[in-house]
């Protein structure tokens, strides 16, 4: 039975036109619930599968997918918080367009997908989920494909829809309550300045261009209260890393008498690296962090850090990739952030 059956039939059995079948097999909101579960049920006892959907792309021009580049291996993603917020959130708004979410990442040899990857891929947008930057391989291929793209906090390019966040400003507060608290002397853990292993002395210089948004606008942020404040560039945003990076600057003298990290995984493992070399927090040296991650086995130390809106974040992108499929240019999106205050700083 199932060689014979088409879309066609299916609609007789069930008693509709072959497009309200169609619009049943798609979700469409437009055809009512009952007609819905009717053409379903036809479809079983025929034996159809449902519509081919490689003939339906070619007819709509349309694939049903939109790209994620996570410009890290899934592995470091999934263990962020943050990323499977903000792609939790992308997905939500995607769902309403009924397609799917592709993610596209790298190995352990690279930070994103190839470009013989994406170059085999139907996509009818691109979402560089996790920042990316404008001599990114993998952006100029879509770009030169015309796939619509969305940028989460980068690449920052002329046409293609940013969405952000008050980095810069929100660090900058983070700043003042330390400077508050009497500290003149801060340094800052930050994330990669890029994913390429070209890593040095943080100086204006390489703050210029060709670095991710986020992590140079949090730095700026930091120095616009601390002009002074050393920092060291982690590899990846990971507890390990940020460890690493806590043991360098507190295991000396003189030792800043507070860390900003730029993520709260980085910030947790700042803490790790201070219990370590037996100091205490925020009495020997104070702690911040970036994101409001929920870290619940922090508990009971409350992490200070600057919240972001990550699962806005996602879809606000999600609702520009509609507007772009839609045939609209979305503007530009930057959403606030706010100080919580925890109990890893205090006093000088």
């Amino acid at each position: 039975m199932s060689d014979r059956a088409t879309l066609s039939t299916v609609a007789a059995r069930a008693g509709v036109s072959s497009s309200t079948a169609s619009l049943a097999f798609a979700g469409s909101p437009r055809v009512a619930p009952a007609t819905v579960e009717r053409v379903l049920r036809a479809a079983d006892e025929l034996g159809y599968a449902g519509p081919n959907p490689v003939a339906a792309s070619l007819r709509t021009g349309r694939s049903g997918v939109v790209g994620a580049v996570v410009g890290e291996r899934l592995l470091y993603a999934f263990r962020d918080p943050v990323a499977v917020q903000l792609l939790d959130g992308l997905t939500e708004e995607l769902g309403t367009l009924g397609v799917g979410l592709l993610l596209l990442a790298g190995d352990s040899m690279r930070s994103g997908p190839t470009p013989a990857q994406l170059g085999r891929l139907a996509l009818d947008a691109a979402v560089f989920a996790t920042c990316g930057l404008e001599d990114d391989a993998a952006f100029r291929l879509l770009q030169a494909r015309q796939v619509p793209l969305v940028a989460v906090e980068g690449p920052v390019v002329p046409g293609v829809p940013l969405v952000g966040i008050e980095d810069r400003d929100g660090t900058a507060e983070l700043a003042r309550h330390l400077a508050e608290l009497g500290h003149r002397d801060a340094a800052m853990v930050a994330m990669p300045l890029r994913l390429d292993g070209r890593r040095g002395p943080v100086d204006d210089t390489r703050l210029a261009a060709g670095v991710y948004r986020g992590t140079r606008e949090r730095l700026l942020g930091l120095r616009s209260v601390f002009p002074d404040a050393t920092v060291v560039e982690t590899a990846a945003n990971s507890i390990e890393e940020g460890e690493r990076a806590g043991v360098a600057l507190l295991d000396r003298s003189p030792r800043p008498t507070a860390v900003v990290a730029q993520s709260d995984l980085l910030a947790a493992g700042v803490l790790r690296a201070a219990a370590a070399l037996g100091l205490a927090v925020p009495g020997d040296v104070s702690v911040a962090g970036f994101d409001g991650a929920d870290l619940p086995w922090l508990e009971p130390v409350r992490l200070t850090t600057v919240v972001q809106p990550t699962t806005e974040k996602g879809q606000a992108a999600g609702r520009a990739v509609a507007a772009l499929l839609s045939g609209q240019v979305p503007d530009d999106v930057v959403l606030p952030v706010r100080l919580r205050l925890g109990t890893t700083t205090g006093p000088a």
